[in-house]
């Protein structure tokens, strides 16, 4: 399985050549295709081969552009992941409601049952969080999630601390290493042959990852937790945010790295909706989570 996250953040040329993908600056670089999960273009200065693009797209690798302030920008994706895309895509908007909030019960038990772990790590009470997690309902008709963020980032970044802030330096490490772990799932959708774009529980019209963003919010609390645990620095955070998706963690009962962790936990959240049994969807934990 591809394993390397490529980031481009000076000016050169980057093409293919006999399975690789070169890099030509004063010296030449190359990095085999099939090592890629992710290239990450943070440079406006790096000038492309469509016949690269092709090429990692081919190798299921997911392309991230930046924009002027080396921020994830835009995503390349094909349009199709698989031979069968058409029969997957019939099932995708088939799929129930009451399925879909079925879905969406589990998968914030679990990223509330993250946010708990954030806490403990940093020897605070999780009592409030502990008793979210234990009543969400179908579809979270009661807003668990937003109570329970409420009291989460307030308690691990200070009562100050407002996640709406753009320019707040907490939001900006965040926002990078969400778009990171997106990124992931919204790779490992395409890859599946199903449409990021159609949602459980997101359904926003200008949203190109609707389902990324669902799939995404129980990974979203390891991003938090490098945060927390890091002394970052300006010039540094992205480099070392990427680190996040070589964190050992545990998806079911295994334990492997979070990038392989994703496949696997997309691959049964996708399965547990076709099939209309939530309980197959697994649960993505920390390594060290003993409960």
């Amino acid at each position: 399985m591809s394993f390397r996250i490529v980031k481009i953040n000076s000016r050169c040329k980057l093409e293919t050549r006999l399975n690789y993908l070169v890099c030509l600056t004063d010296k030449e670089t190359k990095i085999l295709l099939d090592e890629i999960s992710i290239l990450i273009i943070e440079s406006q200065q790096v000038c492309i081969t469509t016949a690269l693009i092709s090429e990692l797209l081919n190798h299921h690798v997911r392309i991230v552009f930046c924009d002027a302030k080396h921020n994830p920008s835009s995503e390349v994706q094909p349009y199709a992941g698989s031979k069968d895309t058409y029969r997957k895509l019939k099932k995708q908007v088939d799929w129930s409601q009451e399925n879909k909030d079925r879905a969406w019960k589990r998968i914030i038990e679990q990223k509330i049952h993250n946010q708990a772990f954030v806490m403990r790590s940093l020897g605070l009470e999780t009592t409030l969080l502990d008793g979210y997690e234990k009543s969400v309902s179908e579809g979270d008709r009661d807003n668990r999630e937003g109570l329970a963020a409420k009291v989460y980032f307030s308690a691990i970044f200070g009562s100050s601390f407002d996640r709406r802030n753009p320019v707040c330096e907490e939001n900006v490490y965040l926002d990078y290493g969400y778009s990171v772990v997106l990124s992931a799932v919204n790779r490992e959708i395409a890859t599946l042959g199903y449409l990021p774009q159609l949602g459980i529980h997101h359904i926003g019209e200008t949203n190109t990852f609707n389902l990324g963003c669902d799939l995404v919010e129980p990974i979203r609390p390891f991003v938090d937790f490098v945060a927390v645990q890091q002394d970052f620095q300006k010039d540094d955070f992205k480099s070392r945010m990427l680190n996040v998706l070589s964190m050992s963690v545990r998806c079911g009962t295994r334990t492997m790295l979070l990038d392989n962790a994703i496949h696997d936990y997309v691959c049964s959240a996708i399965n547990a909706l076709n099939e209309e049994k939530s309980e197959l969807l697994l649960p993505i934990a920390f390594e060290d989570d003993a409960s």
